[in-house]
């Protein structure tokens, strides 16, 4: 209970082990090297406008994430809770049935708009095969490939696997783990009906959990200090008792000159404010066969009216654009879809050029280092690098340090 340990980034791992380990006792400093905790999902400020550095979608089945939130004293109000339900502006509607589970999932895909009776048919068979072999294949591929076997890449595949796979696993579907997707796909499509619930923030992401986890630390006799970039791990290692690592994956080899090279995948988000009464009819739409994939209502969910955030997930050719031909891009992909009749006074692209790690079959854990814990969302070989895998990781490092 004497011990004192470092923490070395206040992102959602940071925080995570540092309330875990303030809610045992143990005095805890949290080191950050910028200038509000948050990591990779934070709030940033440009051009005197507060913004998100991405837009974030979570999922009932973020559980970790949740217990975090209501212990440091999160509002319920914070999240925008809505039963699953993917609506794209060109008629692809879904949505999940009240009804007892399998049949709430099942009579969504048979009802479901927009693609043909026999792939809906088709869909729902593969749910049932995906539950037989428990969301698991022995041999790890590439998501495309295991959608084309099972003769999932047709219209279902656009508007829905391949979507999905982008959004959760943030690589593209050539590249991405089969079961670390079919591992989203069992916590959510396959759990009970609330773990597959869509969680819209409608507060920034540092006051989602970051900002209430460094007062519940403080709160606790811990220290969280911005600003405070660690440059000798060495030198920390001798001043505190322990050390977890939980800065992003592109920054370890500054601290660590074993950590291994990971390749990464980026997420551009671009802000277009358009006038106040500009509004979407549901939180979140998807556009297809161009480049924004989901556009959100910032007005419906924060209250920023008439404000809208195209998400692209993933690498692909709009990493050559310029910023502002991608907002033009935007832009014009909006009005095309009739979501939108006027031009926006001004629009803001935020590029996370490291935003995740990509999430490829063969993903080997970690190495042990000795002295040093690390916690990351880049740490699960078994889920893809998400918010929960982050706080997940975190838990785990202050289990680690605790026992």
């Amino acid at each position: 209970m004497g011990h004192r340990v470092a923490i070395v980034g206040a992102g959602y791992a940071g925080m995570a082990a540092a309330v875990t380990l303030s809610a045992k006792g143990i005095q805890t400093t949290v080191l950050e090297s910028g200038p509000v905790p948050g990591g990779r999902a934070r709030r940033i400020t440009s051009q005197g406008t507060e913004l998100d550095n991405g837009q974030h979608i979570l999922i009932g089945a973020y559980t970790e994430l949740f217990n975090m939130m209501r212990a440091v004293g999160v509002d319920a109000d914070a999240l925008l809770r809505v039963p699953l339900e993917i609506r794209y502006a060109n008629g692809f509607h879904l949505r999940r049935r009240a009804l007892p589970e399998p049949l709430g999932l099942a009579a969504g895909l048979l009802l479901a708009r927009g693609i043909s009776l026999g792939e809906r048919i088709g869909a729902a068979r593969f749910i049932g095969f995906l539950r037989r072999s428990s969301f698991r294949l022995a041999h790890d591929i590439p998501v495309a490939d295991f959608l084309k076997a099972h003769k999932q890449d047709g219209r279902i595949g656009h508007y829905l696997w391949l979507p999905l796979c982008v959004s959760a696993l943030n690589t593209p579907p050539e590249l991405a783990s089969s079961n670390m997707f079919l591992a989203v796909l069992r916590d959510t499509l396959g759990a009970a009906p609330g773990a597959s619930d869509l969680l819209l923030p409608r507060v920034d992401l540092s006051r989602l959990f970051p900002e209430p986890a460094a007062a519940f630390v403080r709160a606790h006799g811990g220290e969280v200090r911005l600003q405070s970039a660690v440059k000798d791990l060495a030198a920390l290692k001798q001043s505190f008792d322990r050390v977890i690592v939980a800065v992003g994956p592109h920054q370890l080899k500054t601290l660590l000159a074993e950590a291994p090279e990971y390749s990464y995948q980026p997420i551009y988000t671009c802000y277009l404010q358009y006038g106040e009464a500009v509004r979407l009819p549901f939180p979140m739409i998807g556009l297809a066969g161009g480049l924004v994939q989901w556009v959100f209502d910032r007005g419906h969910l924060l209250g920023e009216r008439g404000r809208l955030a195209c998400v692209i997930s993933a690498q692909g050719d709009h990493q050559q654009m310029a910023l502002g031909e991608m907002a033009d891009t935007c832009h014009r992909e909006l009005r095309n879809e009739g979501l939108i009749k006027e031009n926006p006074s001004w629009s803001r692209v935020i590029a996370e050029k490291r935003a995740t790690i990509t999430a490829s079959p063969g993903a080997k854990p970690m190495p042990a280092i000795p002295g040093v814990v690390l916690a990351g969302d880049y740490t699960d070989t078994e889920y893809p690098p998400t918010l929960e895998a982050a706080v997940r990781s975190g838990v785990r490092a202050a289990e680690l340090v605790l026992h």
